[in-house]
């Protein structure tokens, strides 16, 4: 089974958080959810989560993928030393990195979107920089990336599709009903 983390900052946009894990956990992929701090994460809109865990009881384990939700939380995550080492561990070891909304930032301030295209937020990179393309979702190399909320869906089923198969995300798909 597919290990996933979500790492959880204090900001989080609470819509990304909650779709990736729940439609991650609807595919069987294990997702641990990981606060900066501690297990109790306010979200953006006032809606608070309790993380699995905290980063650093997971920050030298082995994930399949570590996903980054957006909002006001990348900040957060893009201050943290320790979100960057693991997600720069997991680029040089070929592994899955994703990050959605203003999250690809912390992406680019690792050094991970060097010579990738990627999508993120309006606003959240210079309107003149050639890596944003300003898909739904962009997937180059082993880095996937979302624009918002509005795309929070397609992001998980992208996400699922790249570990599981088309079959794995058209079973999610058919069963939200979305058309």
């Amino acid at each position: 089974m597919a290990q996933v983390l979500i790492p959880l900052a204090t900001g989080c946009e609470e819509l990304e958080a909650v779709t990736l894990i729940d439609l991650l956990r609807r595919a069987e992929i294990q997702v641990t959810t990981a606060a900066l701090t501690e297990r109790e994460v306010e979200c953006a809109h006032g809606t608070k989560l309790i993380a699995d865990t905290t980063l650093e009881q997971v920050e030298n384990d082995s994930f399949d993928m570590v996903i980054l939700p957006g909002g006001a939380g990348y900040a957060e995550l893009n201050k943290d030393a320790r979100v960057h080492q693991i997600i720069q561990r997991q680029a040089q070891a070929n592994k899955l990195v994703g990050a959605i909304c203003a999250a690809p930032k912390v992406l680019a301030d690792a050094g991970l979107l060097e010579r990738r295209k990627a999508t993120a937020y309006p606003g959240v990179f210079d309107d003149d920089d050639q890596r944003i393309t300003g898909e739904a979702v962009e997937h180059d190399g082993n880095i996937i990336t979302s624009r918002g909320p509005g795309t929070a869906i397609d992001f998980a089923l992208s996400i699922i599709e790249t570990i599981q198969g088309q079959d794995s995300r058209q079973r999610i798909e058919d069963s939200l009903v979305r058309s």
